[in-house]
């Protein structure tokens, strides 16, 4: 399959009246064409803010200080704000947390649907509204043609999500990056949601970014993943890679975190990490997690440690041997 994106090196920084915050550092990646990537961690890790800075929507006390964001041979920085505006809805596109404050609410939805398709596309304002009501009913979204006419404020919060995905598919985009779409829905609601994303994911062929601290969303829908703590990714691989053999000390801390059926016993504690998230204002050396993990030793403070290949298309950042760490976790 090709390559849709691929994030080599991304490092933003927001300026704090303390200092400098280092939202993201050395984040690489790539994701292809009708793959789920999933990136997952701890809130405040950098999920979002490596999401905003692919789209280039990052908030103005924020900046982009290295990286290449490479969209189908393009890449991102070097484009101008006209063309990087033109990209966005055509070939890439986002799908917010909060679809509420997402949706304009002096406008209808059927409005907001026809603009994305106009601004792109040489078309007349009757393809864009058939346009609109296809994908509405594509989205699961009852009555469609008869909601074009209503507002934000009169649709469900699942309803308002399904219009979201409807307005990001409007030009059929290649990428498309999801930002915790389902955190602000009721657990049903959330499952739709999921499984109308994977549907028109392989109807598509396009390439999906799922943003999420959810592992359970993780284990149902993700093609590979990328695990993020303090700015870093700190572990790359296949779902089942991840899931059973996990690498890195916090990626093995999330997942003893998950009640397991069979496993745990009903009243027994949960699984925690301890310790805290270093901050992320001023220089960060060496391992981050050192001072929550278990295995630190005197080799994770004084060096950089780069997330390196340890079989094709699997990366940890440790220096703990792979194979001493599986083995640490299967000893737990």
């Amino acid at each position: 399959m090709s390559t849709v994106l691929e994030v080599s090196g991304l490092s933003v920084e927001i300026d704090v009246p303390t200092g400098v915050l280092h939202a993201a550092d050395d984040v690489s990646f790539s994701v292809d064409r009708g793959e789920t990537l999933c990136i997952v961690g701890e809130s405040g890790c950098g999920k979002t803010i490596t999401a905003l800075a692919i789209m280039g929507l990052l908030p103005r006390n924020a900046r982009r200080v290295s990286g290449r964001l490479v969209l189908e041979g393009a890449n991102l920085p070097d484009l101008g704000n006209q063309d990087l505006a033109a990209l966005r809805g055509e070939r890439m596109g986002m799908i917010f947390q909060d679809p509420m404050t997402s949706l304009n609410p002096v406008f209808t939805i059927g409005e907001q649907l026809e603009e994305v398709y106009l601004r792109h596309r040489k078309a007349g304002r009757k393809e864009a509204r058939e346009r609109a009501v296809y994908l509405l009913e594509r989205s699961g979204v009852p009555a469609a043609a008869s909601r074009l006419g209503q507002y934000p404020h009169q649709l469900s919060g699942g309803l308002r999500q399904r219009v979201m995905i409807a307005m990001t598919l409007m030009c059929n985009p290649t990428l498309i990056i999801a930002d915790e779409p389902t955190t602000a829905l009721d657990v049903t609601i959330q499952a739709q949601i999921l499984h109308l994303l994977a549907d028109l994911q392989r109807e598509v062929q396009m390439a999906l970014i799922l943003v999420t601290h959810d592992l359970g969303i993780v284990a149902r829908i993700a093609d590979r993943v990328a695990v993020m703590y303090a700015g870093r990714i700190v572990e790359t691989g296949t779902r089942a890679e991840v899931f059973s053999t996990p690498v890195h000390p916090y990626t093995q801390g999330l997942l003893r975190c998950i009640p397991a059926p069979g496993r745990t016993r009903r009243g027994s504690p949960l699984g925690a990490i301890g310790g805290m998230v270093p901050s992320p204002i001023g220089p960060a050396i060496g391992c981050l997690f050192r001072n929550r993990c278990r295995y630190a030793r005197n080799a994770c403070a004084p060096s950089e440690i780069t997330l390196a290949e340890i079989s094709p298309g699997r990366a940890c950042r440790c220096v703990l041997d792979p194979e001493e760490s599986r083995r640490n976790f299967e000893a737990q």
